[in-house]
């Protein structure tokens, strides 16, 4: 395609400009976010996937009710494949410990361990501050942008 149609193309048929799209623009900060998250937990030896997916299962687990891999998949609207693959990887560290589960025998339960704890009591506050840096107050809860996502997250 010349120049001229890709002009044309981006005259008639965009927002004018990558910034004035919202998916790009959420999808570059959602980026920048990940990136500095998986930088503040570095010392840690997680990443932000994996922080996300042990803080869920402890999220969950905290009823101390039954957790399941597809429980987490759902929960966190992750493909099961990963998530399996993400345990694994905390199951390795000793962060978190799986279990066929009594009532299904093609259910795991996922417990978090002591160590697991430790590592997410260490890792929230590092979190905390790379969200806070990149949101602000927009970002705590009540603030304007966490109140716009949670609403279209639920639409």
């Amino acid at each position: 395609m010349d120049k001229d149609a890709l002009a044309e193309l981006f005259a008639t048929a965009s927002l004018g400009a990558p910034e004035n799209a919202v998916g790009f623009v959420m999808w570059r900060v959602v980026h920048r976010y990940v990136r500095e998250v998986d930088q503040a937990l570095a010392p840690l030896d997680l990443t932000h996937l994996q922080f996300q997916t042990l803080a869920l299962a402890a999220w969950l687990n905290r009823g101390g009710g039954p957790v399941t891999q597809s429980g987490l998949a759902t929960s966190g609207d992750i493909h099961p494949m990963q998530v399996s693959q993400i345990l694994k990887t905390l199951e390795r560290k000793g962060f978190v410990a799986r279990a066929r589960s009594a009532e299904d025998v093609r259910a795991k339960r996922v417990e978090v361990t002591d160590s697991g704890g430790d590592v997410l009591r260490a890792a929230l506050p590092l979190v905390i501050e790379v969200q806070h840096r990149i949101f602000g107050d927009e970002g705590l809860p009540g603030g304007n942008l966490l109140n716009t996502l949670l609403r279209l997250d639920n639409a």
